[in-house]
């Protein structure tokens, strides 16, 4: 019986991959065998990932710069992602970012940061990559969103606002690619132990004057786990609907949060 978790032969782009939650589905998609392209904006800690990670059938795993945000450098990496390794077969929209502001001071230029990086950004990736998938007549599109696009949360209306659109946008992508072996998946972490939670601690302590212990211990306490999600159990998801064993499942906003969101 052959695993429904190998990989091998997939060329995976993983956006965002530098660390936190990305760094975590890199290691794991290359675990199952995956040739993976590493992308984000920060060039040293890619190549550090990439450099770690062992070759699959001796091909090293490699990396490409961009702002997922700005359509030419999209293209530009995809296609070298492409020459280097192959066609694409997975890709993992994971680039993210998110500020907090009351709905009052909220400017424009947060506004349009938050849809630029979180939604524009998987757009355009998902369009440089599904004519590989296409061709192929397979393919796997994972967008990571957040338990904020499947409930609202006070003082991050940019943030939700982006990732409801990026479940939006996954809900209509699955039913254009439903006949064509091309599956789309939301994953939606809860609060995850990742340099973003570490920041929105440090903003809460700087704003209320709470200690950090008590910082997390508010945050932690929207989980009925009572407990921050680990980057490798948002992993764990991804690699489980890249396989081949969740070609059935398309269209759909899992939630990775300890119960929080049912």
């Amino acid at each position: 019986m052959r695993s429904t978790l190998t990989l091998t032969g997939r060329h995976a782009l993983i956006t965002g991959a530098a660390r936190g939650i990305g760094a975590a589905i890199a290691r794991t998609l290359a675990a199952q065998g995956a040739t993976l392209t590493l992308l984000g904006r920060q060039r040293d800690a890619l190549q550090r990932l990439a450099d770690e990670l062992p070759a699959v059938a001796g091909q090293a795993h490699g990396f490409v710069v961009a702002d997922v945000a700005d359509p030419a450098q999209v293209q530009a990496a995809f296609a070298e992602a492409r020459a280097a390794r192959g066609p694409l077969a997975i890709l993992v929209s994971n680039a993210g970012q998110a500020e907090s502001a009351p709905f009052g001071k909220t400017s424009l230029d947060l506004w349009q940061r938050m849809l630029a990086v979180n939604l524009t950004g998987s757009f355009l990736c998902a369009q440089a990559a599904l004519p590989d998938m296409l061709a192929a007549g397979r393919g796997r599109i994972v967008h990571i969103a957040s338990t904020a696009g499947q409930r609202g949360y006070p003082y991050v209306s940019a943030y939700v606002a982006a990732k409801h659109g990026v479940i939006g946008l996954t809900r209509s992508l699955a039913l254009e690619l439903a006949t064509k072996g091309v599956t789309v998946n939301a994953v939606c972490p809860g609060f995850t132990e990742t340099d973003i939670l570490r920041d929105s601690v440090a903003n809460i302590v700087a704003k209320t004057g709470r200690t950090e212990a008590q910082a997390r211990a508010d945050l932690a306490s929207g989980s009925p786990q009572r407990r921050f999600v680990q980057p490798q159990e948002v992993a764990d998801a991804v690699a489980w609907l890249c396989s081949d064993g969740a070609g059935a499942i398309t269209g759909q906003s899992i939630s990775v949060s300890g119960g929080e969101v049912m």
